[in-house]
């Protein structure tokens, strides 16, 4: 169940990010910024899903681990972006509790697994 969750919130929020790398393209021609979001930001679903097909579970904790810290550079790029005045605090308040809650369950999951060991 929480692998789904895991599975559709990520994916979900890396779509968002996907829009919101377009929007700093077009609308403020920041293409620096923009690819460090894009990049950390959709690699959060990507080792998600990666992990679904793990070679044993010390390879499942480590695929989710990474992806914790992508969540973690995800949120201080979108930190960067507000408090540099390219997305606004409005645009910051409503990805950042995404971003936060993704952070939150891949928490909570490595922990279930590390207490597993």
């Amino acid at each position: 169940m929480k692998e789904s969750v895991l599975l559709e919130k990520s994916l979900a929020f890396a779509l968002r990010i996907v829009k919101l790398s377009r929007y700093l393209q077009q609308e403020h021609k920041e293409y620096i910024l923009s690819k460090q979001v894009v990049r950390s930001g959709t690699a959060i679903g990507a080792l998600i899903r990666e992990a679904q097909y793990a070679q044993s579970k010390a390879d499942f904790l480590s695929k989710l681990t990474i992806a914790l810290k992508e969540a973690n550079e995800t949120k201080y790029w979108l930190t960067i972006l507000v408090e540099s005045s390219y997305i606004t605090q409005i645009m910051y308040q409503s990805i950042e509790p995404d971003a936060e809650e993704l952070l939150k369950l891949l928490i909570a999951s490595t922990k279930t697994l590390k207490q597993g060991e």
